[in-house]
């Protein structure tokens, strides 16, 4: 059985009467890229929120490598990185002034900007100011500041949206290569499966707080292979239409 950063069991929230995750049990090997895939409001970020003690679940349980996160955050949540929807930068400030700001924050050394920024491949521009910056670089240094701690697991909320085609292919690049140089276990969320088949190894798909599947890539596309399913609203006259 693989090494786990991330299981989750029965893993239960409710807001009011509305059940956002509903009895997760996820299971994420260590040293890959776990698309996590849902339409808007299936759960997703209520579950990353989860995973990063944000908030606390109505039943189950988180486990990151596995050792139980109740108890144990502080210790826990030193090894994960995260980029949670828009990062917060300082426009007024270079790019290596907010990861200095960060650095000072989680007690990185400071070769670790040198090193966040080189893996993000922005150091031609760490003197610039961040108001300057494409959406595309601002995403990057996002996922610098994530990185400075130098993270195990790194958790990722839809780290593609807002990203032009080019934003796009760079911050794919970056995620491909984590795993093989920096031995990152990256958890990304997304609602658009082309996205997430272009960098990921592993799957979960998630609807209406519930997991629907879980496994490899190969895995989801032999299953999706193997039927259509497709609905129509007049199934008498399609019925006619195709005999």
């Amino acid at each position: 059985m693989p090494t786990l950063s991330v299981a989750t069991s029965g893993l239960t929230r409710r807001f009011g009467p509305v059940i956002a995750v509903d009895g997760l049990e996820l299971s994420v090997p260590a040293g890959c890229v776990y698309g996590f895939l849902g339409p808007n409001g299936a759960g997703k970020t209520t579950t990353i929120r989860l995973l990063l003690g944000l908030v606390r679940p109505h039943a189950g349980s988180v486990e990151l490598f596995g050792q139980p996160l109740a108890g144990n955050e502080r210790f826990l949540l030193r090894r994960v990185g995260a980029l949670v929807e828009v990062p917060s930068l300082y426009p007024n400030l270079t790019g290596w002034e907010n990861m200095e700001v960060t650095r000072r924050l989680v007690g990185a050394s400071e070769a670790q900007i040198g090193w966040a920024l080189h893996t993000v491949r922005l150091e031609d521009v760490a003197g610039r100011r961040v108001g300057g910056y494409s959406s595309g670089m601002k995403q990057r240094l996002g996922l610098g500041l994530a990185l400075l701690n130098s993270p195990d697991l790194l958790i990722l909320d839809e780290p593609t949206n807002g990203l032009d085609p080019a934003g796009i292919h760079e911050m794919r690049d970056l995620l491909r290569r984590l795993p093989e140089t920096h031995g990152v276990t990256v958890f990304l969320s997304s609602h658009l499966l082309a996205e997430v088949e272009q960098v990921a190894s592993h799957i979960g798909i998630l609807q209406a707080g519930r997991l629907r599947f879980q496994g490899t890539l190969e895995e989801l596309n032999a299953r999706m292979s193997e039927q259509v399913v497709v609905g129509v609203g007049q199934p008498d006259q399609a019925r006619h239409l195709l005999s």
